[in-house]
């Protein structure tokens, strides 16, 4: 039994038994083919259940020197869960990764947007074509409420409770979760449905999405990210501005005004509280703000 069987049905695995989403098993896929090809130029074409610790050694040398710590780390993690499936399906004896360590990454926070960097960007957007009513709906959401940009392109007209005053997103791992909304921001996403939407005509396969492409399609992720870098060019932000950009920017705008960490963590959709707090930093200025105001030696 080849490579392409054992990873077959790892992938198989993470989507059936896992429920991982659809990016991160293409992710899981892409590193175990660059081992798979890597394995038949230098090690003879060996069987996953015959590599040792120092073959995945060398391969991973080899990708150190063409990847940042941060892909390295992504690829350790793609092998990590193969060769573990590989153990406990019993077989393998042994788990060649068990004494693999991951490389130390730097955790650099993305930049951040000001209100009036926000408000630059949206004052970029050209409201007298119908994507222009599309494009500032979506900034909207972003922004308002801290979506991913896979969550998104992939919302649907049936996500949206506004009567309640939610939206429902489905984020990492298929998992749906609520997101509070904004009156501002439901109000320019019903303009966008209601005087722009309506009026296109719909692929059958993208009946219920709700933000549509010229040809009556779901976007892409990269078209949100040329959108957002053409209008942030347009404005003069010289920062690296793309959709996860407005996330960070909710999450810390909320966190700054006195948000509680684990009600900023819920809307994000982390599991784990740490992340929130990687995501959520304070600029330096808001602490000196609240070391003046609050400290009692001042």
């Amino acid at each position: 039994m080849g490579w392409q069987k054992y990873i077959k049905e790892y992938l198989d695995y993470l989507r059936i038994e896992r429920g991982l989403a659809t990016n991160t098993i293409a992710g899981y896929s892409k590193d175990l083919e660059l081992l798979s090809i890597w394995i038949k130029e230098n090690a003879g074409s060996k069987s996953p259940l015959k590599l040792t610790t120092n073959t995945i050694q060398g391969f991973l040398y080899d990708r150190s020197k063409k990847v940042k710590a941060s892909t390295l780390n992504r690829c350790l993690a793609s092998l990590r869960g193969f060769f573990a499936y590989l153990h406990f399906s019993k077989l393998r004896e042994d788990n060649p990764m068990e004494l693999i360590d991951s490389p130390k990454t730097s955790r650099s926070l993305p930049d951040v947007l000001s209100l009036e960097e926000i408000d630059a960007i949206m004052g970029e957007i050209d409201l007298s074509n119908p994507q222009g009513e599309r494009n500032r709906s979506m900034l909207e959401l972003l922004y308002g409420c801290g979506l991913r940009v896979s969550e998104l392109i992939n919302l649907r007209i049936s996500d949206l409770f506004f009567e309640e005053g939610f939206i429902r997103v489905e984020g990492k791992g298929s998992k749906q979760r609520l997101i509070p909304i904004a009156p501002i921001t439901m109000k320019y996403v019903n303009i966008y449905r209601k005087e722009v939407r309506t009026h296109q005509v719909i692929a059958p396969q993208a009946t219920d999405i709700l933000f549509l492409n010229r040809r009556g399609k779901a976007l892409t992720r990269n078209m949100v990210f040329l959108i957002i870098k053409d209008l942030a060019e347009k404005a003069g932000i010289k920062k690296n501005v793309s959709p996860h950009t407005f996330r960070h920017s909710f999450a810390t705008h909320l966190l700054e005004n006195g948000a509680d960490l684990s009600a900023i963590q819920h809307m994000l959709g982390h599991e784990n509280i740490t992340t929130t707090e990687i995501y959520t930093h304070l600029d330096t200025k808001y602490l000196e703000d609240t070391l003046i105001q609050f400290h009692p030696r001042k």
